[in-house]
């Protein structure tokens, strides 16, 4: 049985800091790129950040670069965002996603972990 089980959310303070976490199962996590996509109220799903099956590569969206961190462990089946200097506008449900396109597609989706920025 395939899972991505989101952890880590919560309320943090605009300056502070806070890491996602999302444990996967029922596939073989090292052949995935992993995703985290955010959904706020009234806007649509944005992709956050995203990183390849071996972990060489990375890629962010231009709100939260130098201010998120992307990172996975293969050997724990886990991906992680750090979140530092979280925004007001960083509010939102933060998605985990799985994804492979060979020997066959495969995408995956956690349920999601609440994030809200506020002092």
């Amino acid at each position: 049985q395939v899972q991505l089980v989101e952890s880590g959310g919560g309320l943090v303070q605009p300056g502070g800091s806070l890491r996602l976490s999302c444990a996967a199962s029922g596939f073989t996590f090292s052949e995935y790129a992993m995703t985290w996509y955010r959904s706020a109220p009234g806007k649509e799903r944005e992709l956050v950040a995203a990183i390849t099956s071996a972990g060489g590569s990375t890629n962010y969206a231009d709100s939260v670069k130098g201010r998120f961190t992307i990172s996975r462990d293969n050997a724990k089946n886990t991906v992680y965002l750090q979140m530092n200097s979280p925004k007001p506008k960083d509010t939102a449900v933060y998605y985990c996603n799985a994804r492979r396109s060979r020997p066959s597609e495969r995408n995956y989706w956690g349920r999601g972990t609440q994030v809200t920025v506020s002092s």
